[in-house]
Order: C-alpha cells, then sequence, then structure tokens
C-alpha cells in the first residue's frame, strides 16, 4: 500500500515522463530482498481498458507490452509489486523511431558520485553546443540519467550510433569518462551508449529503486547537479518535494533535437579508422561490430 499511495502523490508527474511509451515492469512479489523479474508481455487477465501496443525484440520475436497511458495504469502496474518502470524511448504511434536520447552514466566500483556530477555537467555542455537539451535525474543508486527529445527521424542503430559518438566526445573532454564496454577495462564513469539500442531501456522518473533506503530515480534541474545526492530521493520525501518544486521534466517535449552532427562525428570517427564498439548480448552480430569477447577471455589459448 505503501508503493500504491507513493504512486498516487506523483501520479502525474511519472506519467509526465513516460506517457504513451512501451513500458517493461520490474515486479518485487516478495519484496525487494526476494526474486525479481522483468515482464515485458502483459498477462493475459488483464483489465479490458488497459492500453497495450505490439513491440519487436531484437531476436525478431514480438510482443503486447503494457503502454503507459494514464495514472491508472501506473496505479495497476503498483498493485503487481512493481516499483520500476522500465519505457521504451518510443512512443505507440511509431515504435521503431525514438524520440529519446538516453544518456546513462554508470560509475565503476569505487568512483564517487561526486565524478558522476562532474560528467554531468561536462554532458550538459556538449548538449548546449549541438543546440540539444538534457533533462537531468538521479538514477536513484548511484548515477544519473540524461534525458533528450530528439526528433523521431532515426531507427535505433542510429540512435545507438549517435549515442556512441556523444560517449566518445565526452571522453575526449574528461579523463572522468569512458566508452569501454568490458567491465575489466572500465575505468571512471562509463557513459552507456547501449542503453540507446533496442530493447535496452533505464529505469523512469520517479520509479523506485529496490535497496533499503527506498530511493527514487528523482528528476532535477541543472543548477542542483554539482550538489546533489540520490540518496535525499526516497519514497517518503519524493511527495513533497514534487508538491513544492513541481517537475522538473515539465516542457520535455517541447525541445526536441537533431541527431546529425553526432551521426557526422560517428562517420568522421569511423573514417578515422575507430571501429563499432560492442553490442548488448541478446542482439544479433551486427555489420562493423568488432569481436564480442572480453579481452581478457580472447587472450586465453583454445
Amino acid at each position: 500500500m505503501d508503493v500504491v499511495e507513493y504512486f498516487l502523490a506523483v501520479g502525474e508527474a511519472v506519467v509526465n515522463g513516460a506517457r504513451d511509451r512501451p513500458t517493461v515492469m520490474r515486479r518485487f512479489p516478495d519484496g525487494i530482498n526476494g526474486e525479481a523479474f522483468y515482464q515485458k508481455r502483459v498477462p493475459k487477465a488483464r483489465p479490458e481498458w488497459l492500453q497495450t501496443v505490439r513491440i519487436t525484440f531484437p531476436s525478431g520475436r514480438e510482443a503486447d507490452e503494457l503502454v503507459m497511458a494514464d495514472v491508472a495504469h501506473l496505479i495497476w502496474m503498483a498493485n503487481l509489486a512493481s516499483l520500476e518502470l522500465h519505457p521504451w524511448p518510443v512512443r505507440k504511434n511509431d515504435v521503431d523511431h525514438p524520440d529519446e536520447l538516453r544518456i546513462d552514466l554508470d560509475p565503476t566500483p569505487r568512483i564517487p558520485f561526486a565524478s558522476v556530477r562532474k560528467v554531468a555537467l561536462v554532458c550538459r555542455d556538449l548538449l548546449e553546443e549541438l543546440g540539444m537539451r538534457g533533462f537531468p535525474k538521479t538514477s536513484g543508486k548511484r548515477g544519473i540519467h540524461i534525458l533528450v527529445r530528439i526528433e523521431p527521424r532515426w531507427e535505433f542503430p542510429d540512435v545507438r550510433r549517435a549515442a556512441l559518438a556523444f560517449g566518445r566526445e565526452i571522453v575526449r573532454r574528461t579523463d572522468l569518462a569512458t566508452t569501454a564496454w568490458w567491465k575489466e577495462e572500465r575505468r571512471g564513469v562509463f557513459v552507456d551508449y547501449n542503453q540507446n539500442a533496442r530493447d535496452r531501456t533505464v529505469a523512469s522518473a520517479y520509479s523506485i529503486r529496490p535497496v533499503e533506503a527506498a530511493t527514487v530515480s528523482f528528476p532535477i534541474r541543472w543548477d542542483e547537479v554539482e550538489d546533489v545526492h540520490p540518496k535525499q530521493f526516497r519514497i517518503d520525501t519524493v511527495p513533497k518535494l514534487v508538491s513544492e518544486l513541481g517537475d522538473a521534466l515539465e516542457g520535455i517535449d517541447d525541445h526536441p533535437g537533431s541527431l546529425e552532427t553526432l551521426l557526422e562525428w560517428n562517420e568522421r570517427d569511423e573514417s578515422k579508422g575507430l571501429e563499432d564498439a560492442p553490442w548488448p548480448v541478446h542482439h544479433p552480430k551486427m555489420p562493423g561490430e568488432p569481436t564480442r569477447v572480453a579481452p581478457s577471455r580472447a587472450k586465453r589459448p583454445r
């Protein structure tokens, strides 16, 4: 009931960030210490009013996935012990052309949150140079997500290429960041470009994270980034913050940007011999992709 009441209190803000998007539920029927699972397909036994949309996975298989249509849909999910919402970066009317670029800043072990904040501010400056507007939020754990509305002109592979070009430019600007896919090679804050591949998602704004403190992925404004800490935002503090400060994602749909410059940078990098980076394991082998094997394993004799 605490979860339901929390989502009722912030429901309009939750829907504002995920409206009309296919949404994966992450369910915790036995609590955060029990077994959790991601549910992509809506159950057959469901209310008649529940909205769904047909989506296609990288394997080519299809499924009917829940659409975040209104607060009633949100509460239906909460009643199934879904703490986290994982919306796709597309809308139900066009599930193959993302309208959101996602910059996921994920610190490697022992990297302080202060480093994540510094990299986020470098991302802000680069986005401004590109004529794009980013909307930051805490991940609710150790990272920061930056949501960027884009024109729905490109398919998933191009959006991912743009995210990779963005991440590589961030690495050029600060030694605190990395785009190394293999964990054994990562140092600092990982800019996870693959979160923009098909069927990859991040926890949406106001999702509850499965930790003892019940922290929330909370949207913030850029002038708050320098001093923010994720433990400030919990299910017992966020409703009052939203009531007093409003939703920091308000107006996000009014600023769609273009990926043209980032895609030009990607072509420039490739022309200089910088190959593509590894894709997620559930994707088929992609053209131009390097060997999808961790360096330490590749060196072992057969």
